[in-house]
């Protein structure tokens, strides 16, 4: 049964945990490929193109896991869960403004990590299955559903999953103000039980990379508006 949902890579130098979590995903019915430092995570990343890949931030070498998952986001778009022992809003909100899709501290329930890890994959699944072969509109931005694909004038901006989630719902919504709690429940799901400014780090990455080519609005008091 071990592989047949695909692959995940778990980078994590403390070998119990990288171990613990491996034994819950390969019975969940995932392929796991493990790395302890950076360099070596971003190596079986390029060979193994993963559904996911799960971080510790706290790698050895010069490669954290907060550098890691950037060089990772600069050249895919896979999801990307970061581990880790820090519990301050300054790492979370930098993980996440660096790409991460969610983050879990620690010590943390193996069971809660793959409840994640399936939340996560199956909105990522859910913008690429059925054969939608839809266009939306976002200013100059043309969200492409069956592509999993944001292009502004032609060109393709990379996104991280959990930012093309995001913007795939507020284009789906264009005019209606949208407020964090609502964006949370529709793209990060109702069990999802994070800081609410997490929407905020993915609005700011969104701005960020495709500037004014996309008519996002805060909404004083209520959360954003496309249009």
């Amino acid at each position: 049964m071990s592989g047949e949902l695909g692959t995940i890579v778990v980078v994590e130098d403390d070998a119990n945990i990288a171990d613990l979590v491996d034994m819950y995903l390969r019975r969940e019915g995932f392929r796991v490929v493990q790395a302890t430092t950076g360099e070596a995570g971003l190596a079986v990343i390029e060979r193994e193109r993963p559904r996911l890949a799960i971080l510790d931030i706290g790698l050895p070498g010069a490669i954290d896991g907060l550098e890691l998952c950037r060089r990772v986001r600069a050249r895919h778009a896979l999801p990307v869960i970061m581990l880790t022992a820090r519990d301050g809003e300054v790492d979370r909100v930098l993980g996440l403004e660096l790409g991460a899709d969610d983050y879990v501290t620690k010590p943390f329930s193996p069971r809660e990590l793959v409840a994640r890890v399936r939340a996560i994959l199956r909105r990522s699944d859910g913008h690429t299955s059925g054969g939608r072969s839809e266009v939306l509109m976002a200013g100059r931005v043309e969200v492409d559903l069956s592509r999993h694909e944001a292009r502004v004038d032609g060109q393709v901006v990379p996104l991280a999953s959990r930012e093309f989630q995001l913007l795939a719902f507020l284009a789906e919504r264009p005019g209606r103000a949208l407020s964090r709690q609502q964006l949370l429940d529709g793209v990060w799901g109702p069990g999802w039980y994070g800081d609410d400014r997490t929407v905020d780090a993915h609005v700011r990455n969104l701005r960020k990379k495709l500037g004014d080519a996309l008519p996002l609005h805060t909404v004083w008091g209520m959360g954003y508006r496309l249009g």
